[in-house]
């Protein structure tokens, strides 16, 4: 054991470590947070002489704690069509290093949305070897499998999130497609908003259990773009933002927060688009929003 602290003093010198492991494996903050309570509980008994490596114990805590979350949350509910994770957002053109740290590795909501269809044992596997580097010998002790079995696990995760689009890294070229979308929404250009939105798009829509009549799921340019032409009326209320380290906007009549946008840009078109309009998660982010501009 390193004699430099007890396992709370590493827990807190990791906390933003753990955290980022907790998001992706929950995609919610809130929940990240829970976890990391429930896991700073648990060690509280630990003897911190009889453990090697500190940081890399306590991610398989957090796992742990993540995973059992997991399996509950299957328990009360399926996942719908319509689920959006919760977002990391921020007005400005800087994250702060809380932010930074929660979004290191590109976590776009993109791959938030492919991780909510694995299985609790799956996205484990995926999240802790091939995004953190844990390796699967430890993680089969968190899943009580086989090395081996832990090691298929993390294969189907992966054939899973193969067909994922890829995002383009120029977040100026993002920006810039992102309004044009809009721009053409302002409008109401199908055909320019078509010209802007991959073949396959697709938009998911999350209203929550007090706006279910906004949930929806589309597929398609054409579908997209002829849904998007019945909210013209709200473009004057975007501020554009960073939602999880991509172009995005918020929505914010008269400054109250109705709506965040994430969008995945891929090859110069916009392949997936999620949107949470759900009250309660909104008021959940805390976001200021500043005075519109005149």
């Amino acid at each position: 054991m390193d004699e430099r602290g007890s396992l709370s003093e590493h827990f807190e010198r990791n906390r933003p470590h753990l955290r980022a492991v907790a998001y992706r494996m929950l995609g919610s903050v809130g929940e990240a947070e829970d976890a990391l309570q429930d896991a700073w509980l648990r060690i509280q008994d630990q003897d911190p002489e009889a453990i090697e490596n500190p940081r890399a114990w306590l991610t398989t805590v957090v796992g742990r704690v993540c995973l059992n979350l997991l399996r509950s949350r299957r328990t009360r509910r399926e996942l719908t069509d319509f689920h959006v994770p919760d977002p990391v957002v921020t007005l400005a053109d800087e994250v702060d290093p809380e932010q930074e740290a929660l979004l290191s590795d590109s976590v776009g909501l993109a791959l938030l949305v492919v991780l909510d269809t694995l299985s609790p044992a799956e996205r484990l596997a995926f999240v802790l070897h091939d995004v953190f580097g844990l390796p699967f010998t430890e993680i089969a002790a968190v899943l009580d499998r086989s090395e081996a079995a832990v090691q298929k696990l993390a294969s189907r995760a992966r054939r899973r999130l193969q067909g994922s689009p890829q995002p383009d890294r120029d977040l100026g070229r993002q920006r810039a497609v992102v309004d044009a979308f809009f721009a053409a929404a302002r409008d109401g250009d199908l055909g320019a908003l078509i010209a802007v939105l991959a073949p396959d798009v697709e938009l998911r829509i999350d209203g929550g259990a007090l706006r279910p009549d906004a949930s929806l799921a589309l597929r398609g340019a054409e579908a997209v773009a002829e849904h998007t032409t019945t909210y013209s009326g709200l473009y004057p209320h975007l501020r554009p933002a960073l939602v999880n380290g991509a172009a995005g906007v918020v929505v914010a009549p008269r400054g109250r927060l109705f709506s965040v946008m994430a969008f995945t840009v891929a090859g110069g078109k916009i392949a997936q688009i999620d949107a949470l309009l759900d009250p309660e998660r909104l008021a959940a982010l805390e976001l200021r929003i500043p005075p519109q501009p005149r």
